[in-house]
């Protein structure tokens, strides 16, 4: 069940050790409540908690402002429009719908220090919890797998950016330069590699654990690095060991991918956890201190706007703030691939939603192109209303970070690339029957192209199709009407306060 998952509230050992700052850097932020790291981490339960809390940062995404990852990277694609009341609400999503972003954008730096303090907990374990029986090995091998995560989150979005392994003075910090892209991802590989060994199988965790990093997720992550790099046999080889594994497969129905029943199911990896049953209400809730907050607020976020919708009868998505609305772009390319199931449960056209007895009453509203998002939706089910609860603050939606379908299209991209067209045409069939469609024959460049197509149908508003582009060398093509500026855009600003105050370098024409 969802709430036998473990969930425990911010553990607040120190992030990095820093002396005050007239000027905020992502690394001089003081952690209220902080406990001193001299006499910690010397049993099994200081070990446990301490990880605990680098899992715990991956869930702040709604963290000192608006800055969900999964969002800086859906926004910037062809996906789907900002939305919401206006130009004027939410502005760092706006500016990233419309490439207007700039270095002192809240989203980006919320992103990009919401990575950084997670790698600063997880630096916390490696560097202090010591291998001394199975647990701690296996903990410190999480909290290496989550570094890497947040490393390859960070290079794939920001090009070279700082390695930092240790707990450092932010004065050490001014004097440690970006690191070059090849060298971030050779961290990446090392961290992945020495953890593998000591990460259980998911299915040798229990229910309760379901939500730590598991072999398979590892293998994955490191997989995704070396694609990344165009080692195309390393990281096909990755993927075949996550197939292979049996762990791992895809849910029957597409439509339990995104569903309450489908968390942390026979389809996920890896995925961030939240809770329903805090319960929060219009005077509680933490909206000063993301770090607080145990609930999934960006689902009703990504609702449709309440000025404007009239749920239909029979359907359980119930209004929100308008965030996140399709293109219509994207409808039509499941149209046109004829694909009726995934299109059913990812986007939603008000003419689907009028014949089904439902309504919107502002066709001309802010961003909006005549669709509505369902795959991260605001279902009545997945959030609390009951003894004082509000509903719209209690969304449990886990965010995916890591799934099994997505496993299957890189292997394919891996295998087209490393010359083996029978296996990526074998890996890509699995995904287009689930789906309804029928296997695909072709080889050569229309091989790629209908792997390039699945990702875009499969993994719609998951925060891969604006990196896919852009590594595919597609984004200029694709998001220039948008206002994709090339040599520019390839990429996100490192954020103005750790330019100015850390002495980071910018990215070139921010």
């Amino acid at each position: 069940m969802k709430n036998s998952i473990l969930k425990i509230a911010f553990f607040s050992a120190s992030t990095f050790m820093l002396t005050g700052s007239c000027s905020k850097s992502f690394l001089d932020q003081e952690i209220p409540g902080r406990l001193p790291i001299d006499g910690f981490y010397k049993t099994d339960a200081d070990a446990l908690q301490a990880t605990t809390a680098v899992y715990d940062f991956l869930s702040a995404h709604y963290n000192f402002g608006w800055s969900s990852l999964t969002l800086v990277k859906t926004f910037p694609s062809d996906e789907s429009n900002a939305g919401g009341n206006g130009p004027g609400d939410q502005p760092g999503y706006q500016a990233l719908d419309d490439f207007t972003f700039d270095s002192q954008n809240e989203a980006v730096f919320g992103a990009w220090r919401m990575c950084y303090y997670t790698i600063a907990r997880a630096n916390l374990v490696i560097n202090n919890v010591k291998p001394e029986n199975t647990l701690r090995k296996r903990l410190i091998a999480e909290a290496k797998a989550i570094r890497a995560y947040n490393y390859l989150e960070l290079v794939s979005l920001w090009g070279d950016v700082p390695i930092v392994t240790k707990a450092i003075s932010l004065s050490d910090f001014r004097n440690t330069p970006r690191t070059p892209k090849a060298d971030v991802y050779a961290q990446i590989e090392k961290d992945l590699t020495e953890a593998i060994p000591d990460l259980p199988l998911k299915s040798e965790y229990s229910a309760g654990d379901k939500f730590r990093i598991s072999k398979g997720a590892a293998q994955a992550i490191l997989g995704k690095a070396l694609l990344y790099q165009e080692k195309w046999g390393p990281a096909a080889a990755q993927f075949d060991l996550v197939i292979k594994s049996t762990q791992f497969d895809l849910e029957p129905d597409f439509g339990r991918v995104f569903s309450l029943a489908g968390e942390f199911g026979i389809e996920s990896l890896f995925e961030v956890n939240y809770v329903s049953n805090v319960p929060y209400d219009w005077g509680n809730f933490p909206w000063d201190n993301g770090r607080a907050l145990e609930s999934n607020i960006h689902i009703q976020l990504m609702g449709p706007r309440a000025d404007y919708y009239k749920k239909a009868p029979g359907d359980s998505l119930i209004a929100g703030w308008g965030f996140n609305l399709p293109k219509p772009a994207l409808y039509n390319a499941y149209v046109a691939a004829g694909d009726v199931k995934r299109r059913q449960n990812t986007v939603m056209s008000i003419g689907e939603l009028q014949a089904a007895g439902g309504d919107w009453t502002s066709p001309t509203s802010w961003d909006f192109e005549g669709f509505l998002q369902r795959k991260y939706g605001s279902y009545q089910g997945q959030t609390n209303g009951a003894g004082g609860a509000v509903s719209e603050l209690n969304y449990g939606t886990n965010w995916r970070l890591v799934r099994y379908a997505d496993v299957l299209l890189m292997a394919a991209e891996a295998y087209y690339r490393a010359g083996d067209e029978g296996r990526a045409r074998a890996e890509l069939k699995k995904v287009r029957l689930r789906a309804g469609l029928g296997e695909v024959t072709a080889s050569g460049t229309a091989l790629f192209e209908a792997i390039v197509l699945e990702r875009q149908l499969e993994l719609a508003f998951e925060g891969h199709r604006y990196v896919d582009l852009v590594r595919w060398g597609r984004a200029a093509a694709m998001l220039g009407t948008l206002g994709f500026t090339p040599n520019k855009h390839e990429v996100l600003p490192i954020p103005n306060n750790d330019v100015l105050v850390a002495g980071i370098s910018q990215n070139l024409n921010y």
